[in-house]
């Protein structure tokens, strides 16, 4: 199975992407959890997306706040699939990293997830990988009926609690 990637811009970025972490270890995706940042270890971030392919990555999850450049950052140097998760800032509530994240020029793509969405962001990478991973491809089927019977037991509930 090919590897995910982690990369935060920076180590404050850790809580929101611990959660998509999570996931990956629940899938049983084998990952690397790294901090470069597009604007102070630019030289490292490039290296590192490079080089992604030929080390065993099959996607890259970038996540980084205000600016957010890291996302771009990477797509330009790979051709992997790269999955941008812009972070919640204090200044604009994410809007700016958000925006700097999904907002590339045509050739080179970011996925883009929602602001902080780092679980939507591991499981759009385990998507990607169970393409070619049936295994792979079955826990996610089976995640998927999980949830779903997790959602109707709650309506079962819910039904019950307020029926008239």
């Amino acid at each position: 199975m090919k590897k995910a990637a982690f990369i935060m811009g920076s180590a404050s970025d850790l809580t929101i992407v611990e959660k998509g972490i999570q996931i990956l270890k629940d899938f049983g995706v084998p990952f690397e959890v790294h901090i470069y940042s597009a604007h102070r270890t630019p030289r490292e971030a490039s290296e590192f997306a490079g080089k992604a392919r030929a080390n065993g990555f099959g996607v890259i999850i970038a996540a980084a706040g205000m600016a957010a450049h890291l996302a771009g950052a990477m797509a330009a140097n790979t051709v992997l699939p790269v999955i941008g998760i812009p972070i919640k800032s204090d200044t604009l509530d994410g809007l700016d990293s958000l925006l700097s994240t999904v907002q590339m020029p045509s050739g080179i793509p970011v996925a883009t997830v929602a602001i902080n969405g780092s679980v939507n962001a591991a499981l759009l990478c385990v998507e990607i990988l169970a393409l070619s991973d049936d295994n792979l491809m079955e826990k996610l089927v089976s995640y998927r009926k999980s949830a779903a019977e997790s959602s109707l037991a709650k309506d079962r509930e819910t039904n019950e609690k307020y029926k008239a």
